[in-house]
């Protein structure tokens, strides 16, 4: 069977495709991205009517949570209970939080609730892409 001379050009190609589209890291960054759309998207849906990202509204800025001291935003009036608490904002306690937050910090302002992990895990991952490490 006569070969033209561009069929090995197109398996090279196809190869070449083959392994960009299996490449782990362009998978992960696909998943990233749509992982961080998602999260911005639900923030923007589930928080932005009491938060904002850069500035104080009902509730404090959110940019840069993910590591700051509770209730330590300087231009924000916490209730009481935020004031006098002692502990760091992570994943773990963000969840917490975003499940119930009597339940991290009794007597709080925020009486607000994400009842799905799979939004709080991408709520969460938003802001830790917001945050410096």
């Amino acid at each position: 069977m006569p070969r033209n001379r561009f069929s090995h050009l197109g398996a090279s190609v196809a190869l070449a495709v083959l392994a960009l589209a299996g490449s782990p890291s362009l998978l992960h960054s696909q998943a990233k991205g749509k992982a961080g759309q998602e999260g911005q998207d639900l923030f923007q849906k589930r928080c932005s009517g009491c938060h904002a990202l850069d500035a104080d509204h009902e509730g404090p800025r959110l940019r840069g949570v993910v590591g700051r001291a509770a209730g330590t935003v300087k231009t924000f009036e916490y209730s009481d209970g935020l004031k006098n608490a002692k502990f760091s904002w992570d994943e773990a306690s963000l969840d917490k939080w975003l499940t119930n937050t009597e339940s991290v910090v009794p007597d709080n302002d925020m009486s607000f609730q994400v009842s799905k992990p799979e939004e709080r895990a991408a709520i969460i991952s938003y802001l830790k892409s917001l945050s410096t490490p």
